[in-house]
C-alpha cells in the first residue's frame, strides 16, 4: 500500500510540473475526427439503411466508440507516460494474450476469411488494434533499456526478432496481413530510432520479403492483390472489383467533388464504404483539393509527433512519440495508397475516420499518451495549471 501511495504522490508531483500540451497536435487530431464523422455519416448512409433501416446506424454506433475514445484520450493525456515503462513486460504478455483470444471457440468471431475479432457482451472487438499500442509500449521501454546492447545479436537484434516473430506468427494465423504490416513497419521505425543498426533492419526487411514471397504461393488471394495493383483489369469482376470501384469513385470526384452526400459509388457498388474504402467516398464527394488537404492533416500530425519526440525528456518518450505518430500516419498512407492503387490493398482502416470502435479507442488512447509527452517536452515554460 505504501508503494502505491508513493507512486500516486510522485505522479501528482510530476503533473504539477507539466506545461501546456501541444495545442496544434490536439487541433489536428480533432479536425480529423470531426471530418471523419461527417464523412462516415455520408458514406455509410445507404448501406446502413439497407441493412438496418436507419441511415445513421453506423454513425450512431461510432459515437459510442468515440465517446470511450475521448474518455481514454482525456485520462491518458494526464497520466505521466513514464508510469507505463514499469509495466513493459506486462504489455508484451497482454499483447500475446489478446492475439490468442481470437482462437478461443465461442469467443472468436469470423468475418470473411479473417478471424480477427472476439465477441464481448454482444459487441465485436478487434484485439489487434490494441496490440498496436501495447506492443509499442513494450518496445519503447525495451529499446531504452537495451540502447547500449542493440549492436549485439544475443542482447539486441536476436530478442527483437523473437518477440516480433511471435507477434507476426499469431497475426498470420488469423490472418491479418494489414495490421501485421502496420505493427512490423512501426516496430522497425522505433528500432531504428532507439539505436538499432541499419544493416540489421535491412536483413529483417530482406527476410520479411522472402517470407512473404513464399507465403503468397500458398495464399493466392494475397498474390492477386499485387496483380490487381499492376493491372486492375486482371480480374475486374472478382479479385480486382474493389480497387476498380475505388478508382471510379476517386476519378469521378474530379477537382471539387460531386458534393457532400452525392456519392454514387456508395449505392452498393463499392464494398466496405464505412471501413477501409471510406477515403474513396471522401474523394468522390469532396474532390481532389479537399482530399489533398485531408492527407496533409495526417502529415502534419506526424510533424507534430516528430517535434514532440525531438524535445522529449528521455529516450522512452522520444521512441514512444515517434512510434505513435508513425503508426497513425503510416496506416493512413497505406490505406489511402491502396484506395488509389499506389500499393496493394491491405484492408486496414483509415485511422480516426473508418467505422470501428476498437480502432478509434486504441488510436485516441495512443494520441492521449502523445499529448502527455508533449506536456513534458524540453524547452517549454513550466508552471502550475
Amino acid at each position: 500500500m505504501s508503494n502505491l501511495k508513493r507512486k500516486i504522490k510522485n505522479l501528482l508531483n510530476s503533473y504539477r510540473g507539466f506545461h501546456e500540451p501541444d495545442k496544434k497536435l490536439i487541433v489536428v487530431i480533432f479536425t480529423i475526427l470531426t471530418f471523419g464523422l461527417i464523412s462516415l455519416s455520408s458514406a455509410s448512409s445507404v448501406i446502413a439503411y439497407d441493412k438496418f433501416g436507419d441511415p445513421y446506424y453506423y454513425f450512431k454506433h461510432q459515437l459510442f466508440g468515440l465517446a470511450l475514445g475521448l474518455i481514454a484520450f482525456a485520462i491518458f493525456s494526464r497520466i505521466d507516460y513514464h508510469i507505463w515503462k514499469e509495466y513493459a513486460f506486462g504489455f508484451l504478455f497482454f499483447s500475446i494474450v489478446l492475439l490468442l483470444l481470437v482462437f478461443i471457440p465461442g469467443l472468436s468471431a469470423h468475418y470473411g476469411k479473417a478471424r480477427s475479432w472476439i465477441n464481448v457482451f454482444g459487441y465485436s472487438v478487434q484485439p489487434s488494434e490494441f496490440v498496436k499500442l501495447s506492443f509499442l509500449l513494450y518496445l519503447a521501454a525495451w529499446l531504452e533499456a537495451r540502447k547500449k546492447d542493440l549492436g549485439e545479436i544475443e542482447k539486441g537484434i536476436g530478442p527483437f526478432i523473437v518477440v516480433l516473430g511471435a507477434i507476426a506468427f499469431l497475426m498470420l494465423k488469423q490472418p491479418d496481413m494489414g495490421t501485421l504490416s502496420i505493427i512490423a513497419i512501426t516496430s522497425l521505425i522505433v528500432y531504428f530510432v532507439g539505436g538499432g543498426k541499419i544493416k540489421h533492419i535491412l536483413l529483417i526487411l530482406l527476410f520479411g520479403v522472402l517470407s512473404f514471397g513464399v507465403m503468397v504461393q500458398f495464399k493466392p488471394y494475397q498474390l492477386n492483390r499485387f496483380k490487381c495493383m499492376i493491372d486492375p483489369s486482371f480480374d475486374a469482376a472478382d479479385a480486382c472489383y474493389q480497387i476498380n470501384q475505388s478508382l471510379i469513385a476517386v476519378g469521378s470526384g474530379g477537382v471539387l467533388g460531386r458534393g457532400l452526400g452525392a456519392s454514387r459509388q456508395k449505392y452498393m457498388y463499392l464494398p466496405e464504404v464505412s471501413g477501409d474504402s471510406i477515403f474513396a467516398i471522401i474523394a468522390e464527394e469532396t474532390g481532389f483539393v479537399v482530399s489533398v488537404i485531408f492527407i496533409i492533416l495526417f502529415l502534419y500530425l506526424f510533424y507534430c509527433g516528430y517535434k514532440i519526440a525531438k524535445n522529449a525528456p528521455d529516450d522512452f518518450g522520444r521512441i514512444l512519440a515517434i512510434g505513435i505518430s508513425s503508426w497513425i500516419v503510416m496506416q493512413a498512407l497505406i490505406n489511402i495508397g491502396g484506395i488509389i492503387n499506389a500499393m496493394p490493398m491491405t484492408g486496414v482502416p483509415l485511422p480516426l475516420v473508418s467505422y470501428g470502435g476498437s480502432a478509434i479507442l486504441a488510436a485516441l488512447t495512443a494520441c492521449g499518451i502523445l499529448v502527455n509527452i508533449s506536456r513534458q517536452t524540453k524547452g517549454e515554460k513550466t508552471g502550475r495549471r
